[in-house]
């Protein structure tokens, strides 16, 4: 008698995981919750075979409310799947922002890589060229200071430079390699997306970086190629343009004897034949992407000391956020003066739409510090 009820709690169990399952994938707040409350240990259930459990379902549909749930209940952040692949991933893969958002805010972290092809999350954001996750992943090593730009054309040198700026390990992130020596910016440059080049050009991603034969990936290029050979591939002369702009060599060979010219040519990209055959005599002014001057790295630093949904924070304050009216005002703007709450200043910050093509950075929070009550 006892092995059958052992039995049927497991059975209840599974059939609760798959609802909870349903609910993550289509949405259903309401039915997540419910579900939760009842057994929050169903939040650690994952699904036979793929293994992915709610927590990955919510964030690769972008339910960020189910995900804060999820989290609420005790969920692993960092939980895989059988490929490996954490709930940062697959919201970076498919550009759900606020997910990301809530993911770094809650210390995910952006580190691991999936089983597959050895891809972090920075690779998934670069692939699909979701800027907007680029620049939230990298939120805690990138700081709120209005001259940023400054500080990356320098850092190279001697000079003195924020203390809580580590260019060589932002470096490092920008150039991790997945399987083949495929970096981020491989990823962007092949698939078109110019303005995630151009922040990662910005955040020091090298032009130099070759990918390497493992024995294992798949490339059509060949072995030796730098972000330039799989920009000519994939046909954007953009992309191609500022990747010239930026040092990368028109004469670079990879491992099959090809320069980004003869790549273009095996894939028929003819409108390319004038930009990769002469160097550019006339160099066109760089401007900085309007991402660098985001002050995530302090918002996010205030959010995570004062709350940032609409519960942890009251809303009895005699001067309440000039967005939502509500909530009290954990943030102020330099130059303006306007304050805000926490979850509108994040929104504000992660929402900046600006191009980084044909602009520089338009008015924006600069600085900003808590005022905690």
């Amino acid at each position: 008698m006892k092995f059958l009820s052992v039995m049927g709690n497991s059975f209840g169990c599974s059939a609760s995981g798959e609802r909870l399952v349903s609910a993550a994938r289509d949405g259903d707040v309401q039915e997540a919750k419910a579900l939760l409350e009842c057994n929050p240990r169903l939040a650690r259930y994952s699904t036979f075979g793929v293994r992915n459990s709610p927590l990955h379902y919510s964030a690769a549909q972008g339910h960020h409310e189910i995900v804060s749930l999820l989290l609420e209940s005790g969920v692993d952040i960092n939980l895989r799947n059988y490929r490996g692949q954490t709930a940062l991933m697959q919201a970076c893969q498919h550009g759900h922002w606020e997910v990301v958002q809530t993911l770094v805010l809650s210390k995910a972290t952006i580190h691991r890589a999936d089983y597959l092809n050895g891809g972090t999350a920075l690779h998934f954001a670069a692939l699909n060229g979701h800027s907007r996750c680029i620049r939230l992943l990298l939120a805690d090593f990138i700081p709120s200071t209005p001259d940023f730009w400054s500080t990356l054309m320098n850092a190279s040198s001697n000079e003195e430079s924020i203390v809580e700026f580590n260019h060589d390990v932002l470096v490092q992130i920008i150039n991790r390699p997945a399987d083949g020596g495929i970096t981020a910016l491989h990823m962007a440059a092949l698939n078109g997306h110019v303005e995630s080049v151009q922040l990662l050009l910005d955040l020091g991603a090298s032009v130099f970086k070759v990918t390497v034969q493992d024995g294992t990936t798949i490339d059509l290029i060949g072995a030796g190629s730098t972000a330039l050979h799989y920009a000519a591939c994939g046909g954007n002369a953009q992309c191609c343009q500022i990747l010239i702009s930026r040092g990368a060599s028109l004469n670079a060979e990879n491992a099959n004897g090809w320069t980004p010219l003869m790549v273009a040519r095996s894939w028929h990209r003819d409108w390319l034949e004038e930009i990769l055959s002469t160097e550019q005599q006339v160099q066109s002014q760089i401007l900085p992407s309007p991402y660098l001057s985001l002050p995530l790295m302090s918002i996010v630093k205030i959010a995570r000391e004062c709350g940032w949904r609409n519960s942890d924070s009251l809303s009895t304050c005699q001067d309440p956020c000039v967005v939502c009216l509500e909530q009290q005002c954990t943030v102020a703007a330099e130059g303006c003066d306007h304050e805000f709450c926490t979850r509108c200043a994040l929104y504000l910050c992660s929402t900046n739409c600006t191009t980084t093509v044909s602009h520089g950075p338009q008015a924006q929070l600069h600085v900003l510090y808590a005022e905690v009550a």
